[in-house]
């Protein structure tokens, strides 16, 4: 099955009066390569969260936000009263003849004398998290399907082209050999004393030479193997790459032995579409 690199999903959810929603996002890379935003309040569990983006994305350029938001007013301020008497009590000796409402006023501006009361994240919590990041995930792959699905599509549709090409290639190779016989033969009568035997054998030479039949064979069997690849392997991207570079040297291999002008048309033609199965398949996880 075809996947695409590129992908978006979106899931949220609530638990306790906490709104959490979450946003995959990816593009091609060769690995995995992650961008993650975490609240500060779930930054103990970022590498869980991690694993489980790369056991399940595993090959792409991804950001991961994760947004909190509060929906109920809650009172985490905590007064440190104690403290502050004994800020309070400092100031005085410090400067006896000030009204105690400013030395409350400069009391709590010091140092732990106002602090934040965080509740601690809780197993359940974290397991509400984990859901939602799970649920990102799921239609996160749901769009990889559809776009790898439309990559299916493009990339047998390329494959189909060489491979019509190539069949095209056939009734010129006859008239290739005999345009260049010819010419040859037209050479020879404005020499005298050539030996004939000799002439044919480089003939021979030159003909084989020029032989394509070794290429067209290894093109349909690259064809072919990327096809059946795409069809039955998952995660197959880096492996069609692989296949794609081997098309293009018998393409490339079919172009300099061509010696014909239609066959070189054909030849572009190929590399047309070989140059969109290689932009392709660099999305093809």
């Amino acid at each position: 099955m075809i996947l695409s690199m590129t992908g978006f999903g979106r899931a949220e959810g609530v638990f306790e009066g906490k709104k959490i929603s979450i946003d995959i996002k990816s593009l091609n890379s060769k690995s995995f390569d992650l961008n993650i935003k975490v609240p500060l309040r779930y930054k103990e569990k970022e590498f869980e969260i991690r694993k489980i983006l790369n056991d399940r994305i595993i090959r792409g350029k991804v950001d991961c936000y994760i947004n909190l938001e509060n929906l109920e007013e809650t009172n985490d301020v905590k007064i440190n009263r104690s403290l502050i008497d004994s800020y309070m009590n400092e100031l005085r000796n410090i400067a006896s003849d000030g009204p105690d409402f400013e030395y409350l006023k400069m009391a709590v501006r010091l140092p732990d004398a106002i602090t934040s009361r965080p509740d601690e994240l809780t197993e359940g919590e974290w397991e509400a998290l984990a859901k939602i990041v799970h649920a990102a995930v799921d239609r996160f792959m749901e769009f990889r399907k559809t776009e790898g699905t439309i990559l299916h599509e493009e990339l047998e549709r390329n494959i189909q082209n060489i491979d019509r090409y190539l069949s095209e290639v056939v009734p010129f190779e006859e008239e290739r050999i005999i345009s260049v016989k010819e010419r040859y033969q037209k050479s020879l009568k404005e020499f005298e004393n050539v030996d004939e035997t000799r002439f044919y054998q480089e003939m021979a030479y030159f003909t084989e030479k020029l032989d394509i039949a070794e290429e067209k064979v290894r093109l349909t069997q690259h064809l072919k193997y990327y096809k059946e690849v795409m069809d039955t392997e998952d995660f197959n991207g880096k492996k069609l790459g692989f296949i794609s570079q081997e098309i293009g040297r018998e393409i490339n291999t079919l172009g300099s032995k061509a010696n014909h002008a239609e066959i070189q048309k054909l030849v572009v033609m190929m590399k047309d579409d070989l140059e969109k199965i290689k932009e392709q398949t660099l999305n093809v996880l």
